[in-house]
């Protein structure tokens, strides 16, 4: 009795018409990938205590189901799996949904992924401060179709060069999963109280969404 407690107070699920998910503690399978993999390492602005790993549902570009993981703050955890849920019901396609340890901590090799991502411990891009991502509060969602536009307005991954146009054209994978103004992502992100990368003046970050601060 003593153990299935305790799963039910570290643990939560979420069944949503084929949609699945699961909030759980970082476990030390998990704390073991994150330091290896480079994305936590003392120094952090934020304890290990104070994330989350979640694996969620989602249609891939096939448009099969795909179970994908993802590290957040404790305090938007629960929204994410909703918005998540929402985008699964609507259809979104996600190219892929893995740690970024996976790739090293590398932000560039995980956008040249197109993996869409949440917590890595790391500083702004051309910046020194820690960046939203650092305390598990960012979001980049299929990042090649949804490039980051640099105030110069140079994209650094060769693959988004074709998306600098902002528009739909068709039903594509790759065309329905670009994030525009006006589009359902983006009203279920702003809703909850997340900023859009693409409502930024000096540069773009369309892949974007964070989270500032949650009651």
């Amino acid at each position: 009795m003593k153990k299935i407690l305790l799963t039910l107070t570290t643990t939560s699920s979420m069944l949503l018409a084929g949609y699945t998910a699961h909030i759980s503690k970082i476990t030390p399978a998990i704390k073991q990938r994150v330091i290896k993999g480079g994305s936590w390492h003392r120094g952090c602005p934020v304890p290990l205590s104070n994330l989350r790993y979640l694996t969620m549902t989602y249609k891939g570009f096939d448009g099969k189901d795909h179970k994908g993981e993802m590290i957040v703050n404790a305090a938007v955890a629960k929204e994410v799996t909703q918005i998540f849920g929402e985008l699964y019901k609507s259809r979104y396609p996600i190219r892929k949904m893995r740690l970024v340890s996976d790739y090293h901590a590398s932000d560039f090799a995980s956008i040249e992924a197109d993996n869409t991502s949440a917590f890595n411990c790391r500083a702004v891009t051309g910046g020194t401060k820690w960046s939203k991502h650092s305390y598990g509060r960012a979001i980049d969602i299929n990042p090649l179709e949804n490039p980051y536009i640099s105030r110069s307005g140079k994209i650094a991954h060769k693959k988004s060069l074709k998306y600098r146009s902002r528009k739909h054209k068709n039903s594509s994978p790759s065309d329905r999963a670009i994030i525009v103004k006006g589009d359902r992502i983006v009203h279920l992100f702003k809703s909850r109280g997340w900023r859009w990368g693409g409502d930024w003046h000096s540069i773009k970050d369309y892949q974007h969404f964070d989270r500032l601060y949650k009651k």
